[in-house]
């Protein structure tokens, strides 16, 4: 396979790739008006929120974020072996 088709599949899976991930839902931090209506209702009149403006969900005191750092080392240095490997495959070529 020439370089220069192998440089059009590669641009080719990478703007696929991107158009697909422009379809992904993002995770906004707004509230829909029916939502904020009924929650106005269900609490009581001395107990309503005075801060104004999108929050965040309440997430706890202890989210455990050790499995996403262990997968995210791990598929970096899956990616960095599969680099490596590509490097060592093609051979020593001279810059032009």
């Amino acid at each position: 396979m020439s370089v220069t088709r192998r440089t059009l599949l590669t641009a080719t899976a990478s703007g696929t790739l991107l158009a697909a991930l422009w379809f992904v839902p993002s995770a906004n931090a707004t509230v829909e008006a029916t939502a904020q209506q009924a929650d106005r209702d269900a609490a009581p009149a001395a107990a309503e929120d005075t801060t104004a403006g999108p929050q965040l969900a309440e997430t706890g005191p202890g989210v455990d974020t050790t499995p996403y750092l262990i997968g995210g080392t791990a598929l970096l240095g899956i990616g960095a072996g599969f680099v490596a490997y590509s490097v060592r495959r093609s051979g020593a070529r001279p810059v032009v």
